[in-house]
C-alpha cells in the first residue's frame, strides 16, 4: 500500500504573529541607545551587534548628494562581500556635505566600534541622521560608542529606536515570529523618519534583523523587492534625504536555512515588517494630523499606478485640503492628471472612505454632513480607479499642517 504523503507541518507555520522587542526580538542580537551629547538631553547614538557573522544587505538613497556614512557603508558591504556584524547610528548630525573630513570621521567611528567589538572594520555599517552640513562631533561620538558597547543588551531594541529619532514623536519598532521547518524564526525592525521623506531607494533610516540563515545575494534581492513595495511607496513631503538607508541583517541564530518554498513565506514576513514601519512613518509625519492611504487601481502598469498615487500624495493642495478637512476632490483629480500618466477622465472614479465623489466625468453630490464625516476621520483612504487596466499600487502619506512649517522653519535652531 502506498504511504500517504504527509502534509507540511503546518498551516500555522505559515502564519506570522506580532511579538515584542524590535531589532533584538530575533535571537543573537544585542542593542543599546545612549546619550552621547550630540543632541540636548536625549538619546542620540545606537549600536546593534550580532556575535555571529551575518549576511547583510542594504538599500541607500539615490540622492546625488550622498552623506559620508552612506558612501562608507556601501564600501564596507562591498569589501566584506555582504557580511557584517555591527551597526552604528547617530542622530543629531547627518554628516552630509562635510567633504573629506566627514568621510574620515565616519571611518574613525566605524573603526572605534570595530576595535571594541573585535571585528574587521568592514563588518561595521554606519548611518547618521540630523542637520546637513554640520561636522560630526567626533569626540562625543567616540565616547558614546564606548558607552553604547558597555550597554549592549538583548532588551536594548527600544532604546536604540529612540536614539535614532530626530523630529519623530515616538520610536518606531515592529517584530514578528513564525515557524519555518518546525522552528521559530523572527524578524524585527526599527525606523526613524518624520520629515524629508520621499522614496527612490528606501526612505529615512530603517534597520531590520532576522535570525534566519539566508546568503547575502539572496538577502539583497529579497530586501530590494520588499523595499520597492513598501518604503518606496511612502512620502511625507517629496524630499529624498542625503542619508536614506535600509539595512537588513540575517545571522542564522535560529539554525533555520530559508530556501525553497519557504523563501516566499519569509519575504512576506519581511514585507510586512517594512510596511508596518513605513505606515508608522506616514502616521508620524512632521505636524501630521491625518494618516492617508492612496489606492490607485485600474492602471495600465504598476509604474503608472505609483506615479498617479505619488502625484496626489505630494500635492500641497491635496495635503492642505486634508488638513483643513475640506472635501475639495477636484485637487485629487488635478494632481492625478499632472502625474504624466495618460488616462481618460470619463473613466475615472475617485472615492474617499469608499464613498464615490467623482465618477464618469461628473461629480457625485454629497450632503455637507456626509462630507464633514468623511474628512474628519483620523485615517483617510483615497481610492482612484483609472479604468485603463488591471494594475494597482498603494501609497502612504499624511496631511500638511501649519506645524510642519513651524518645525522646518526653525529646524537648525
Amino acid at each position: 500500500m502506498t504511504e500517504r504523503r504527509k502534509k507540511p507541518r503546518s498551516r500555522r507555520d505559515r502564519k506570522w504573529r506580532v511579538i515584542r522587542g524590535g531589532v533584538t526580538a530575533p535571537q543573537g542580537y544585542l542593542a543599546s541607545g545612549v546619550a552621547a551629547g550630540i543632541k540636548k538631553a536625549a538619546l542620540d547614538l545606537a549600536v546593534l551587534f550580532s556575535a555571529r557573522p551575518t549576511s547583510a544587505a542594504a538599500v541607500f538613497t539615490r540622492n546625488a548628494a550622498q552623506a559620508a556614512p552612506v558612501i562608507l557603508s556601501r564600501k564596507h558591504l562591498r569589501l566584506c562581500r555582504g557580511r557584517a556584524q555591527a551597526l552604528l547610528v547617530n542622530s543629531g548630525c547627518a554628516n552630509a556635505c562635510t567633504g573629506r573630513k566627514g568621510l574620515k570621521d565616519a571611518d574613525i567611528c566605524a573603526g572605534s566600534l570595530a576595535s571594541q567589538l573585535e571585528l574587521e572594520k568592514c563588518r561595521v555599517i554606519v548611518a547618521s541622521t540630523g542637520v546637513i552640513g554640520a561636522p560630526l562631533p567626533l569626540t562625543k561620538v567616540l565616547k558614546g560608542v564606548s558607552t553604547a558597547v558597555s550597554a549592549l543588551s538583548t532588551r536594548g531594541g527600544e532604546a536604540a529606536a529612540r536614539a535614532i529619532m530626530t523630529t519623530d514623536t515616538h520610536e518606531k519598532v515592529y517584530a514578528i515570529e513564525s515557524r519555518i521547518k518546525g522552528k521559530p524564526v523572527r524578524i524585527g525592525g526599527m525606523a526613524k523618519g518624520a520629515g524629508m521623506i520621499h522614496p527612490d531607494m528606501a526612505t529615512m533610516i530603517a534597520v531590520i534583523t532576522t535570525d534566519a540563515h539566508i546568503p547575502p545575494l539572496r538577502l539583497d534581492r529579497i530586501l530590494r523587492r520588499a523595499v520597492d513595495s513598501t518604503f518606496n511607496c511612502l512620502t511625507v513631503d517629496g524630499d529624498t534625504s542625503t542619508n536614506d538607508t535600509v539595512v537588513l541583517f540575517a545571522n542564522g541564530a535560529s539554525d533555520v536555512k530559508v530556501d525553497g518554498r519557504w523563501l516566499a513565506h519569509f519575504e512576506s514576513g519581511l514585507t510586512r515588517v517594512c510596511e508596518e514601519l513605513a505606515r508608522s512613518i506616514a502616521r508620524d509625519g512632521e505636524g501630521a494630523t491625518k494618516f492617508v492611504e492612496i489606492s490607485v487601481g485600474g492602471a495600465a502598469s504598476v509604474r503608472d499606478a505609483r506615479r498617479v498615487g505619488m502625484s496626489v500624495a505630494n500635492s500641497p493642495l491635496v495635503k492642505t485640503a486634508l488638513f483643513g478637512e475640506e472635501l475639495n476632490w477636484g485637487r485629487i483629480v488635478c494632481a492625478a492628471g499632472n502625474s504624466g500618466v495618460t488616462f481618460n477622465p470619463d473613466l475615472v472614479t475617485v472615492s474617499i472612505g469608499g464613498v464615490p465623489l467623482f465618477r464618469g466625468g461628473e461629480p457625485v453630490t454629497l450632503t455637507k454632513r456626509q462630507a464633514r464625516e468623511l474628512m474628519s476621520a483620523r485615517d483617510i483612504e483615497i481610492s482612484i480607479a483609472l479604468g485603463m487596466g488591471d494594475r494597482s499600487a498603494k501609497i502612504w502619506t499624511c496631511d500638511m499642517s501649519r506645524e510642519y512649517i513651524d518645525i522646518n522653519a526653525g529646524y537648525m535652531s
